[in-house]
This record gives structure tokens, C-alpha cells and sequence, in this order.
């Protein structure tokens, strides 16, 4: 059987946003986010499997990546975790989804976090990677241990002009560094590479890369549409969906021991699974893993 995938674009208030979507139209849908600095490419296999069992995907490109762009040159290029989050709300309204199981990593996966946290009606099932990826802005600058800071050592070069001009003039280069150092045991191909940074061409992509990083440490104030999102945020809210979190034992940035008492954070069914052999980049690293966890909400979600 043919597997028909389309690229489609919808309106939300504040973007056009291109997304992916294949399997039956009226199938219970799941929501495929991918994180910074990769794309839509990253489920090319977790897709079709989730469709082959009955299921319909859809999968968007975020804010500042490949042919999504916001509708209004006035609008904050903002990156903040209240943007993402309502940027899939958004979205699932402009798609009139009432419900879905949402699954990401990286980006994604905090948006992910923050819908389950904040609209659980409007969410079946979590898949995230990394754990609970919703940030504590209240304690935005206390250190983290040194080993860590230097895993991030990013996200401060982005708070520099330098940092900013370095985004801009090396981005392909300077993301599939991050690919090497986030994910050391992949050996992923040059052409599986360009794939995905073609859709860091995006006008706005360094934009809202750097707002994101900047607004995590409190550096830069966030989108005022968003104050009231935050303020719900900064409580740390519980996820309270059925939530399957995986773990890349060999990521690079979020070390398999910083989800490990993340579970306090989920009140409904939870799941922990550690991969071995997997950085950060779980859905492209392991994509049969990724599909399974994903299945298992659908079908829980479906009896």
C-alpha cells in the first residue's frame, strides 16, 4: 500500500504554519514536534509506522523552521517555552483536533510538556524525551553543576553578539556540531544532514533561537502575550496524562541521570525508559522505540 503524505499550511493567529500530515483523516491524530536545531525529517521512519497501525500523524514545522512563518513583521520572534506550547494549542484548534497524543523531543518535547500540563482535556498521551521539559524560570540563575554549564556552553555563546553572527553565518555548521556532541554514538550521513538544515534558512530561525536561549536565564523578557502562560509555568505544574518518557543513555546534553526523579512531576500512568546506544535525537536514533511508546498511548487512548 501507497503511503500518501502531503505538506499542507494552516493559519493560527499569529502564523502560517507548514506541517506534514499522512494516514487516515479521521483517525485519532498524533502530534510529531521536533526539537533545535533539527526538523520534520526526524520522524521520516516513526511515521509510517504509527499510519501502518491505523493512525494519523501530523508534523509541523516550529516557529523559525523550514516554510512556517509568522503572519505579521510586529510579532516577537519569541522562542519561549509559552509560545511553543501555545503554538501547538494553536494549532490544534486551527486543525479543529479536540484531542490528541503529542509526542516530541528537544523543543518539541517542552511543547509537548507544557500542553499536557496546562490543556490535559486536549491531550490523550505524552511522549517526551528527556524527561519533564518544562523550565523553572523562577530559578533561572542558579548555576547548574559545572559539567552541565559546559554541556550548554550554547546557549551563552547565543547571549553574544559574536554568538548571534556565528548562528547566523555558520548555521549549518555550528547545528551539526551540536548533532556530533548531543548524540556521539550516531553515525548519521552528510545527505541526512542537509535534509534537515534546509529548514534553517528560515529568516526567523536565528530570531527565535536566540530569544529562546536568552529568555531561559531570565536575560530577556518573554512575549506579553504570553505573561499569563508563564505565570502558570513558573509553578511547575504536573503532568497529569498518560506520559511515556525515553531517555537516550548517550545524550550528550541531557544526561540520562537528570530525568531519573522526574517521575514526582507526572501524576497519571508514567513510564521511564532509558535506550541504550541513543543520544538526543531519539526519534531519528531509534525510531522503532520512539513509534512504539507512541502506539502504546494511541491504543490505550482507543479502548
Amino acid at each position: 500500500m501507497v503511503r500518501l503524505v502531503e505538506l499542507a499550511r494552516i493559519q493560527t493567529p499569529l502564523l502560517d504554519i507548514a506541517y506534514e500530515h499522512s494516514g487516515p483523516l479521521h483517525a485519532l491524530p498524533v502530534i510529531l514536534l521536533h526539537g533545535f536545531p533539527y526538523d520534520i525529517r526526524g520522524y521520516d521512519e516513526v511515521a509510517p509506522t504509527i499510519n501502518a497501525a491505523g493512525f494519523r500523524t501530523i508534523v509541523p514545522y516550529l516557529r523559525g523552521y523550514g516554510p512556517t512563518h509568522f503572519l505579521s513583521k510586529a510579532t516577537l520572534r519569541s522562542g519561549q517555552q509559552a509560545a511553543l506550547g501555545k503554538d501547538l494549542l494553536d494549532l490544534m484548534d486551527a486543525l479543529h483536533i479536540g484531542r490528541a497524543v503529542v509526542a516530541g523531543y528537544d523543543w518539541g518535547g517542552r511543547a509537548a510538556c507544557v500542553a499536557s500540563a496546562l490543556w490535559p482535556e486536549r491531550v490523550h498521551g505524552l511522549v517526551t524525551c528527556a524527561g519533564y521539559n518544562i523550565q523553572d524560570l523562577t530559578n533561572a540563575t542558579k548555576p547548574l553543576e559545572p559539567e552541565q554549564e559546559a554541556r550548554q556552553w550554547y546557549q551563552y555563546y547565543f547571549h553574544t553578539e559574536r554568538g548571534r553572527h556565528g548562528l547566523m553565518q555558520n548555521r549549518a555548521a555550528l547545528s551539526k556540531l551540536l548533532w556530533k556532541m548531543w548524540s556521539p554514538t550516531w553515525r548519521f550521513d552528510d545527505a541526512t544532514f542537509a535534509r534537515s538544515a534546509a529548514a534553517f534558512d528560515n529568516d526567523d530561525f536565528v530570531d527565535v533561537v536566540v530569544h529562546s536561549y536568552m529568555h531561559r536565564t531570565g536575560s530577556v523578557a518573554g512575549d506579553q502575550r504570553y505573561v499569563a502562560i508563564e505565570s502558570q509555568l513558573a509553578a511547575q505544574p504536573r503532568i497529569n496524562v498518560p506520559s511515556i518518557v525515553l531517555q537516550g543513555a548517550d545524550d550528550g546534553v541531557t544526561p540520562v541521570q537528570m530525568s531519573e526523579n522526574h517521575g514526582r512531576l507526572f501524576t497519571a500512568p508514567y513510564e521511564r525508559r532509558v535506550i541504550s546506544g541513543v543520544g538526543h535525537n531519539v526519534p531519528q536514533e531509534a525510531p522503532q522505540a520512539f513509534a512504539d511508546a507512541v502506539l502504546e498511548l494511541c491504543r490505550n487512548a482507543s479502548t
